[in-house]
Order: structure tokens, then sequence, then C-alpha cells
């Protein structure tokens, strides 16, 4: 007579979904069914959790059972936050539950502040962050004044809050409110509006809600050449993306906006990312995660860090420009990332329970 083998770990996995449906959530019947393959080839029992705000008390009860939970919720949607969402990660948390993301490392490395926090760094470039809507109202104008802008709201997903704006013609030598402006939302749908100054800062003030802000980025011009998607478990590059963006290029006139490119995937030893994975393993992450205090064990299992190429060398050679770092719901994945998330994932839930049970 056999007996079922006790698994290593027991590692959720949380989506928002309704817990109530008539199709319970399985390993097999969602868009994350790779991911529950991967831990089960190590043995890890992974858990479906679909969570939604009027279902708090189910999901506390489900993740208090386990060692640890992967969570992919987008910061925004369908007009939703995270708010009990992160609360109750935070509460498992502090009972010994492992969580990625936890929502302090989102704050931390998570959110587009990131990018002014770590302008120093090779990736970064010329960036500045408006912390109040008056700030706002004084700065960007000057700021603007030195060539095409990108404005990005503190949190956000799927381009929202994140905008293009550059000067429709020459500004005074101090700009004013009526100056006009042509901008662009990277929101998919968007086409260039012509508009005042002044308009186009009144739009801005409700991302200085609550705790808002807003980073100002200089705009890189070899957008066009693509963006450079770097999928990361914890501190190891797991594989990349490369995308043609379309969502910030200007087309004057385009009654349309253009057609979203394809994505493609690669393994991490895809040659021509070699160089900007030595750069992110061996400098850049460690950098971050000294200016974010963010441990090796707190990294997400999955995240990536989206790349534009900046200014070449005198010797011909590219640079990297961070645009953004993504944590809170990065899907989908190349299919090399898979067992590295899930590797990572385990080994942190293991260190965690090892490091608990020192203490109890």
């Amino acid at each position: 007579m056999s007996t079922k083998q006790q698994p290593v770990a027991t590692i959720g996995v949380l989506w928002r979904g309704d817990p109530r449906a008539v199709e319970l959530p399985t390993p097999e019947n969602n868009r994350l069914h790779r991911v529950f393959a991967a831990l089960a080839q190590l043995g890890v029992e992974a858990i479906p959790i679909a969570f939604s705000d009027d279902a708090v008390e189910r999901a506390r009860d489900q993740l208090l059972r386990l060692d640890g939970v992967l969570v992919w919720v987008d910061p925004i949607m369908r007009g939703q936050d995270r708010t009990k969402l992160d609360a109750l990660l935070r509460e498992v948390a502090a009972k010994g539950v492992w969580v990625s993301a936890h929502p302090d490392v989102i704050l931390k490395m998570g959110t587009k502040e990131v990018i002014y926090a770590t302008r120093d760094l090779g990736w970064g470039t010329d960036t500045r962050i408006y912390r109040s809507f008056p700030e706002f109202c004084a700065e960007f104008p000057k700021s603007l004044s030195g060539g095409p802008r990108v404005l990005k709201q503190y949190r956000g997903n799927g381009g929202i809050g994140v905008w293009r704006v550059e000067f429709a013609t020459s500004p005074a030598a101090v700009p004013q409110r009526q100056s006009l402006v042509r901008v662009l939302h990277a929101l998919r749908g968007s086409v260039e509006e012509e508009m005042p100054l002044g308009d186009l800062v009144e739009r801005c003030e409700e991302y200085f809600a609550g705790d808002g802000r807003i980073i100002d980025q200089a705009f890189q011009p070899r957008l066009a050449e693509g963006m450079i998607r770097c999928y990361m478990a914890q501190n190891e590059v797991a594989g990349f993306g490369h995308q043609f963006v379309t969502a910030l290029l200007l087309e004057p006139g385009a009654a349309e906006p253009p057609p979203a490119p394809p994505r493609f995937y690669y393994g991490p030893d895809k040659p021509e990312f070699q160089a900007l994975k030595r750069k992110l393993e061996s400098a850049w992450i460690p950098e971050m995660q000294a200016i974010c205090g963010v441990e090796t064990d707190s990294l997400p299992a999955i995240w990536d860090a989206d790349f534009l190429l900046g200014p070449k060398t005198a010797a011909g050679e590219d640079t990297y420009v961070l645009c953004e770092i993504n944590i809170s719901a990065v899907f989908p994945i190349p299919d090399e990332a898979f067992d590295k998330l899930a590797a990572a994932a385990l080994r942190s839930v293991l260190r965690n329970k090892e490091s608990r049970a020192a203490i109890n």
C-alpha cells in the first residue's frame, strides 16, 4: 500500500479572481499552470488561490496554512487597487509566510520611484521627481525646456499615467502655461494630442492623490530600436524579452494608434544580451539592492527590469537606460524562466522556515 509523499513545502499561487466561482481554480485551469508544474517538479505542493476584496477572510485562512505565496495582482485593475491585498500579505508575512513580492519590497523597488533612486547607477539618466503638485507646477516647465520628457505616475501598469511630452513650438525663455505641447499617453489606444501646457499640468494633478508623485525622465531617442525586458529570478537573469515599442512614438496626424508590436522571448543565454546580463548580475542588481535595502531572499521570485537603448559610447557600444521595474504581476515569461522561478521560490521558503525555526 503506497502512501503519498510529503511535499518539501506548500506554496500558494495567488491571482485576482472569484473564489466562489462555479469552476474552482485548479493547478491546470488557469494561465499560471506552468508555474504549478515547475513547483511540482521540485516536490512543492502548489495551492491555487483566487483573491477578491470581498473574500479576504477566506484568503487569510488559506495563506496561513502555507509556507509561502507567489502573487500575481496588478497595482490597478478595473478600478481596483491592492490596498486590502497588501494589508493581508503584510499580516501573513509577519506570521511566518514567505511572500513574493512582499508589499514593502514593491514600495522599495517596484514603483516608478526606483528610476529616480537609482539614477546614478550605470542604467541611470536625467531623472527628476515631484513629490507635490505645487512642485510639479513650478519645476516641470523648466525641465521640459531641455527637450522631450516622459512623465510617469508613482504606481501603475499597462501604460496608465505615463506620458511623452514636448513643446509643439519653440517655448519662450520662461515657458508659460499657454505654451502648446504635444502629448501622448502610453495607454493602449491613445493618440497624440496638442494642448496648452497648463491643461496637461492640471490633468496630472490626480497623480498626487494620497502618497502619489510623478517621476520625470528624459525621453530616449532610440526608443524605436526596441525595449529589452530582463526577467529576473531574484538576482539571476532568467530570460529576456525584446519588443519594438510603439506606445510613446509620436506619429503626427495619425488618427489611430499604431498596432501593438509582437514581443519575442528568449532564454538567459541569448548572445546579443550577454553584456547587459553581466552588468545586471555583477553590478547593477547588487547596487540597487544596497540603495533600496532589499536582501536577496526578499527579492521577488520573478520580476523584470525594462531597458531602452541609451547613447552609444565613444567606442560604439550600447548603453542601457532603465525605464521601469515590474514586480506585481510579471507574466507572460520566457519558457526558461519557469524552473528558475520555482527554484528561487523554494530556496527562499526553506531558508525562511529555517530562520524562523532557529528563532523559536
